[in-house]
């Protein structure tokens, strides 16, 4: 089971992208889904997060600008970027947390999954 991001780019200062973590299996449960990144020289930090039961959670940092959303039928978590600076150039990571996936018979559990990662560069 993987976690694939897309989306990354070079976005000038001011602008937009959209992000966007497809898992390969359908996820019958989770606990959580999140958008982490890792700037250079930098520790990784959650960036948003959202939970199985649709609650969504941003780190102070973001202040209004992003917004984190999970469509269940394409199996897939977005992180819409709006007024970027430098300071968002990053390496951004797709988690989940406690996955759990069906099975013809019976059901299959991951306590955690992390994509490759997707960078992001905002000129300025």
């Amino acid at each position: 089971v993987q976690l694939v991001e897309s989306g990354g780019g070079l976005v000038q200062y001011g602008g937009s992208l959209r992000l966007s973590c497809e898992a390969s299996a359908t996820f019958s449960s989770f606990k959580s889904m999140a958008w982490y990144r890792q700037g250079p020289g930098e520790q990784r930090e959650l960036v948003a997060s959202i939970t199985g039961g649709g609650s969504t959670n941003y780190a102070d940092f973001v202040q209004g600008r992003f917004t984190i959303s999970r469509d269940n039928a394409k199996n897939t978590v977005d992180l819409h970027m709006n007024k970027l600076s430098p300071e968002d150039t990053a390496v951004y990571y797709c988690n989940a947390e406690e996955v759990v996936i069906p099975l013809k018979i019976g059901q299959y559990r991951l306590p955690e999954l992390w994509g490759q990662g997707t960078a992001v560069t905002v000129s300025s």
